[in-house]
């Protein structure tokens, strides 16, 4: 199995940036697919980005396209989920996930391993 540590999350201002880090130990990173989820309070955990195991593709929910990219770095075990122009409404717990099925998952119940979650709080 893969272990998940997320980092970088904290408070910034709407406009701001941030880069999330997901840190793997276990099992080879490279032989799974990675994924970012988040959740707001009183929400559901919703989908927001996912990438290929080598990194060659990614897809993006529609509401962080363009303001969110998502990449990895197989030789350090991180993948990275830099965030721009945030706005309020990105405010969750962001969490990284990992499946070794899929190519490329983009729903929760696809996804066999989870990190803690990482606090995202954007102000006006």
């Amino acid at each position: 199995q893969v272990q998940l540590v997320e980092s970088g999350g904290g408070l910034v201002q709407a406009g701001g940036s941030l880069r999330l880090s997901c840190a793997a130990s276990g099992r080879t990173f490279s032989s799974y697919a990675m994924g970012w989820f988040r959740q707001a309070p009183g929400k559901e955990r919703e989908f927001v980005a996912a990438i290929r195991r080598s990194g060659t593709g990614t897809y993006y929910a529609n509401s962080v396209k363009g303001r969110f990219t998502l990449s990895r770095d197989n030789a350090k075990n991180t993948g990275y989920l830099q965030m721009t122009s945030l706005k309020p409404e990105d405010t969750a717990v962001y969490y990284c996930a990992a499946d070794r099925r899929q190519e490329l998952p983009i729903y929760r119940s696809e996804y066999e391993y989870w990190g803690q979650g990482t606090q995202v709080t954007v102000s006006s």
